[in-house]
């Protein structure tokens, strides 16, 4: 399920930092959770509101527009964590009422602490935010030892999306331009009223190296992990060139089938369709159909790519082997690995495509086709 937003209500997640405590050599938000990044995960949590604002680092907005457009509005985040949100307050002024503000590092948030919000709001606060109380003894410490103890009585520990009216948190940033540890320690500063509603411990914020194994272990009690296989031939016959996992490569002799012969795409497209328990390209496109006669195999590994993801999943990886003497693949071996990325609608990193012979031996030794096996792994979180 997830959470659908009364009207008027918006949504930003600030992915500007760079997390570096996370280590991975990449901001924390980019990098990977059981097969999506982190960021997606968040973003994922808002798809029930009409307008999100993504707000990022100049030097992911190229990366963002090429993961995100189309769904959510992108905005270049500022130096600090105030002035990122008020950028994205800015692009909601006059299309909203009110906003809820998460850290796109959180990509756990659960719908029922997002509905905690929502009901708060809707029930006349001005402002709401989920916590914890502190359950643990809280001491002071310096240079390695115990120097005293506080009081936990009062204490918790905060979390988000933190809403508000659109229009008091604007002016709760315009108020108190200064950077602050979140949304909450503004509104107070303006004078505005947070209600504190029902958090989870699910919904960590990824800051360190061993977050991200308690984060996969919290969504590896539902994760769906599927395997398929594809394997298919096509014999050499009339032609100059042949179609190979999406390019097009000058031979002797082109390839024959009734499209375009992509033995490489029909493989991988029956590895989609076998983990999706889907049969293969026959099923869905028959051989016996005219219009099919002579297609672009595009067309079949889209919409196996588009059937997994309408099924909940997204892609882990793929490998294509290519068989055959002829012609040489390494040299067009990149240029398939991202021609295939750009139809399935992944990073190339999760394509690979290589290719080997059979030692002269069988009908691809003879150099009467090739043939092609292909792996898939789907992955619903």
């Amino acid at each position: 399920m997830t959470v659908t937003a009364p009207p008027g209500y918006a949504a930003i997640v600030t992915a500007a930092g760079r997390g570096t405590r996370a280590g991975g050599g990449e901001p924390k938000q980019w990098r990977d959770l059981a097969g999506r990044s982190i960021l997606a995960r968040s973003l994922d949590a808002f798809a029930g509101f009409d307008r999100v604002v993504l707000v990022v680092h100049p030097d992911d907005m190229a990366r963002a527009i090429r993961d995100f457009a189309g769904g959510v509005t992108i905005v270049t985040g500022g130096d600090t964590r105030a002035a990122s949100v008020m950028a994205g307050l800015h692009a909601l002024e006059g299309q909203a009422t009110h906003v809820l503000i998460h850290d796109g590092a959180r990509p756990l948030v659960g719908d029922a602490v997002i509905q905690g919000v929502i009901d708060a709001l809707q029930g006349g606060a001005p402002a709401a935010a989920p916590a914890l109380p502190v359950s643990d003894a809280l001491w002071k410490g310096a240079g390695g030892a115990v120097t005293g103890t506080t009081p936990r009585d009062g204490l918790f520990r905060a979390q988000t999306p933190q809403g508000f009216a659109l229009d008091q948190i604007s002016n709760a940033h315009r108020l108190h331009p200064h950077d602050a540890a979140d949304d909450v320690e503004l509104a107070l500063k303006a004078g505005i009223p947070v209600a504190i509603t029902p958090g989870s411990e699910d919904n960590l914020k990824i800051t360190f190296p061993a977050d991200f194994a308690r984060a996969e272990r919290i969504l590896g009690t539902a994760m769906d992990i599927r395997l398929g296989n594809g394997y298919d031939v096509h014999a050499f016959g009339p032609g100059n060139h042949v179609w190979l996992c999406g390019v097009q490569i000058a031979h002797e002799a082109g390839l024959v089938g009734h499209s375009d012969a992509d033995v490489g795409m029909h493989a991988l497209t029956d590895a989609i369709y076998g983990a999706l328990a889907e049969g293969d390209i026959g099923r869905h496109f028959p051989p016996s159909d005219p219009q099919w006669k002579g297609a672009d195999s595009a067309i079949f590994l889209a919409h196996a790519a588009d059937l997994a993801r309408e099924r909940g999943f997204t892609f882990g990886n793929a490998d294509v082997t290519l068989i055959c003497e002829m012609p040489k693949i390494g040299p067009h071996a990149q240029a398939m690995q991202a021609r295939l990325a750009q139809i399935m609608g992944v990073d190339a990193s999760r394509i690979s495509v290589k290719a080997t012979t059979s030692e002269r031996l069988g009908f691809t030794g003879r150099r009467e086709g090739i043939a092609a096996i292909a792996t898939a792994a789907l992955i619903k979180a």
